[in-house]
Order: C-alpha cells, then structure tokens, then sequence
C-alpha cells in the first residue's frame, strides 16, 4: 500500500534530506568505512567497467558516485541523481575536489520518467530504493533508460531482525514522540524492501532478467554506542524527522534512552559494533 499522499511524502523527504545532507556529508568517512565491500559488490554485479556510462539513483553526497567515476575513467559519465538539491551540490564539490570531471548530476526523483537520457551501460541504486513510496516504478524507470543487455544493481537493507539497531532506532523514536508502532514492510521506510522475495519480484515486474540477490554482513563498527548516535543524529533523516516536533528536553530523553539500548552491542574489547544486513540485487535488460 503507498502512502496516502505520495507527492506529500516525498516533499517531506525532500525537505528533510536538503536539512540533513551537511550532516551527511561530514560522516562520509564513517559511511564509506561502512558500506566499502557491500558498494564493491554493488558495482562489480553492475559490471561498471573503462568507458561506461552509469546512471547513479538516489547518489546522496556522491560517495558511491566518486567510486563509479574512478571505474569508468576518464572515457566514461556517471550521471548521479537525487531528489535532494542540496545532496547534489555536495556530490557536485565532491566530483570537483577530487578532479572527477566524468561526474554529472541532476535533480531528479526516482520514480518519475523526467530523465531524457537513455543508452546507459549501468544503473545502480545504493541504499536509496527502499525509500522510494513505489520502488516498482523507480525499477521501471532504471530499466527504461539502460541499453538492451544493460545491468541495474541496487543495496537495501533485509529483514527487521536482522537490523536490530534500526529496530531500535525506529522503536524507541516513536514510542518517545507519541507514535504507535510501524509495519517496518510500509512503504518508503528503512526496512520497506526486507521482506524476503519482494525486491527479486519488483525486478522481473520491472523487466528485468536473470535477477539475483546476495546477502551481505554490514556492521557498523565504531568506538562506542555514542559514536553511533552522533552519526545518527546529524545525519539519518527518518529518525530526525520522526522526533522533529519534540521539544529539546524531550529529544534528548529519547536519544538517551537509544544510548542506553545500543550499548548492548558493545564489546568485549571495548569498541561498539552494530549488527546491520545488506541485500545486493542484480538485473540485467534484455537483449532480446
């Protein structure tokens, strides 16, 4: 079932993207640490290779999309797309710092067919598909802009039990702003695409072939659970915004509260890891 006002929801994600992606931006070192082998699997199931050209959905402040133009070289084009303009212009001063002239971008959402191009060699997605409130039209609109035999690959995160610390996460911020409980399974939610056969099946209703799904061992290993809530809190946009109309007392009793819980994934050595799972999930267009 899609949210009741798909156009409200995205404006919402929007907004609250464009507030959280200087936060973002700033943790790109602990988020490429994270997500280093799950985005290497990410683009060797897309076959990005010298001289491609790769359609980045949903690229945030570029991380992943900085990786691809190193993959593609000089001869190649990344165009990375967001629904944020304020993600861009990080990806943008990112591609620029780092002498990356291969790097484009454009606004854009996911799931509307605004995007002319067409031709792409590649289309990859990293943990941005979930989000989407009809992920089946995103896929379509991959499928539409790549070449017969091109490749599309996205990263979401799995069942709920297996992210425990989102679970946590989640819980704990609607329980203290006053919210009933959430299906994890709704629609543009973190867990949204967990339930086991629901991405494979929006990839063949997408069109696409030979599709394929790998799970992947994400933890997200920091000193300690405060690390983590600091990572958290200027820089995960669902949980901010979940806790956005509480008053600061009452905010600071809510991130208290997530602290004290997450600290049961500390080690015995004393560094903090945080259980999270990956799928990677591939496609490819047919030729034929």
């Amino acid at each position: 079932m899609l949210p009741a006002n798909p156009e409200q929801f995205k404006n919402a994600v929007r907004e609250a993207w464009d507030e959280s992606a200087s936060g973002w931006n700033h943790q790109t070192p602990a988020i490429h640490n994270w997500l280093a082998a799950p985005t290497a699997a990410l683009l060797g199931a897309a076959r990005i290779g010298l001289g491609m050209r790769v359609l980045d959905v949903a690229a945030g402040a570029g991380d992943q999309t900085l990786e691809i133009a190193h993959r593609v070289g000089e001869g190649g084009r990344v165009l990375a797309t967001d629904i944020s303009p304020a993600f861009l212009q990080f990806a943008r001063e990112n591609a620029h710092q780092a002498g990356l002239a291969q790097v484009h971008t454009r606004v854009s959402d996911a799931e509307d067919r605004v995007l002319d191009e067409n031709g792409f060699d590649a289309a990859v997605c990293r943990l941005g598909l979930m989000l989407c409130p009809n992920p089946l039209r995103a896929l379509q609109q991959m499928h539409r802009v790549l070449r017969p035999g091109g490749h599309a690959a996205a990263l979401v995160f799995s069942e709920p039990q297996r992210n425990p610390c989102l679970g946590m996460l989640m819980t704990t911020a609607l329980r203290h702003a006053g919210l009933g409980p959430r299906d994890p399974f709704a629609p543009g939610g973190l867990l949204s695409l967990g339930k086991p056969r629901l991405l494979e099946d929006h990839f063949i209703q997408a069109g696409f072939a030979g599709v394929t799904t790998e799970r992947i061992y994400a933890p997200f290993q920091l000193p300690s659970a405060r690390d983590y809530l600091h990572f958290v809190r200027t820089s995960a946009s669902p949980i901010l915004q979940i806790l956005g109309h509480l008053n600061s007392e009452a905010r600071e009793a809510a991130w208290a509260d997530m602290e004290e819980q997450l600290e049961v994934f500390q080690l015995a050595d004393g560094n903090w890891e945080g259980p999270n799972e990956l799928l990677r999930i591939h496609g490819m267009r047919p030729v034929g």
